[in-house]
């Protein structure tokens, strides 16, 4: 049997990947190298309700919703913001791959679990698991395996630059349960994070490039010592320099569109993954497969989110420059009610773009942000 589409990876991309393709009539199978979909975690499962929306599933896996965050600098600024709705809903992540995989497996898709990719041709791939060695074929691939793709590797593509290590807890803790907090101290490359989880727990975690269980345990002393769940995870900070290729698109985090300004990729993965099947869908319709048909996809994640991502990394570079002191002042500057009415009424977890623009013609952010124009804030504006 020749498959119209394989895509590798049964994660929230892949899923809405292989259900989308289904839902085309394309005939589809997903492969999943774990034997359960949503295991292991490694995500820190807050997603803004957008982000979730996209995911079209029910509220099952809802813990909680969130309607602000706090930002507390290493010297004991703080800035606090409450849109007064919620902005944001903290999910089990097991509970929402496994609906997300179920909706495709309702629309037509076939699952392939304990099977991962070995070696690939131009239209099959080999693959080990429980079921031994076998061979699929296919006439479009959509490559949704992760951070450290095995198809990118196999396929010979470029894969993400710059990629982060974390580590994150769930902890009984009392905490506002309405509110992040965010530390950016407590990872100088990145931030560390407290997610209220409901029923008394909080999940806390960090992200860096170095020392990461070493500053991991020094974090971690803020909260107790009453640890019910640890995951680590890997963040792939930038995109990858072609994202199609020999019949095959890659999506999500394996095409490195985790969200460089808080390291979220359910948003995009899911989103790139309904432009893969769109491209996919097209691509089998007119039995057309090259490169030059393929290169609609990369045409479409662009248009939709890619600038978010372009000016989410020049922050990321731009945070790297800053010290301890910087981040102070600027949650000092930010820390202004008009400023704080604009952030209610214009942040998006997913879309950043539009705040931080509002927020540079603040004379109050403009004065501060002057002197770091020649790191890269004048490109960002």
């Amino acid at each position: 049997m020749i498959y119209d589409v394989i895509v590798v990876g049964g994660g929230p991309a892949g899923s809405a990947a292989a259900a989308e393709c289904a839902g085309l009539g394309l005939s589809t199978l997903c492969i999943e190298e774990h034997g359960t979909i949503g295991y292991p975690v490694q995500c820190a499962g807050l997603l803004s309700t957008a982000a979730f929306a996209e995911c079209r599933v029910s509220d099952r896996s809802v813990l909680n919703r969130i309607s602000g965050a706090r930002v507390i600098s290493g010297m004991g600024s703080v800035l606090s913001i409450d849109a007064g709705t919620t902005k944001a809903v903290v999910v089990d992540r097991a509970i929402l791959d496994r609906d997300m995989a179920e909706a495709a497996a309702n629309a037509g898709t076939e699952f392939r679990m304990k099977t991962a990719a070995c070696a690939r041709g131009d239209t099959h791939i080999r693959t080990r698991g429980a079921y031994g060695h076998e061979e699929f074929r296919f006439r479009v691939l959509i490559a949704a395996d992760g951070p450290r793709s095995t198809i990118a590797r196999l396929t010979g593509m470029e894969r993400a630059r710059t990629y982060l290590a974390g580590i994150q807890a769930d902890l009984i803790s009392d905490c506002d349960p309405h509110k992040v907090e965010i530390y950016p101290d407590a990872s100088p490359e990145f931030f560390g994070w407290s997610i209220p989880s409901g029923h008394g727990r909080i999940r806390v975690g960090l992200c860096g490039t170095t020392d990461i269980p070493n500053r991991f345990l020094a974090f971690m002393k803020k909260f107790g010592s009453r640890t019910v769940h640890l995951v680590s995870g890997t963040l792939p900070l930038s995109i990858m320099a072609k994202t199609y290729g020999n019949r095959t698109l890659f999506v999500g985090d394996a095409a490195g569109f985790a969200k460089p300004t808080s390291g979220g990729g359910i948003y995009t993965g899911v989103r790139s993954a309904r432009h893969a099947a769109a491209v996919a869908a097209e691509a089998c319709s007119s039995d057309t497969f090259t490169n030059v048909a393929l290169a609609g996809y990369e045409q479409r994640w662009k248009a939709d989110f890619g600038h978010e991502l372009e000016a989410g990394y020049r922050l990321f570079t731009l945070r790297q420059k800053l010290t301890p002191e910087d981040i102070d002042t600027l949650i000092r500057a930010l820390n202004d009610p008009e400023i704080i009415s604009t952030i209610e009424e214009h942040g998006d977890m997913d879309r950043p773009g539009k705040l931080v623009k509002k927020l540079l013609i603040k004379p109050a952010v403009l004065r501060l942000v002057k002197p770091l124009l020649s790191t890269g804030l004048r490109s960002l504006w």
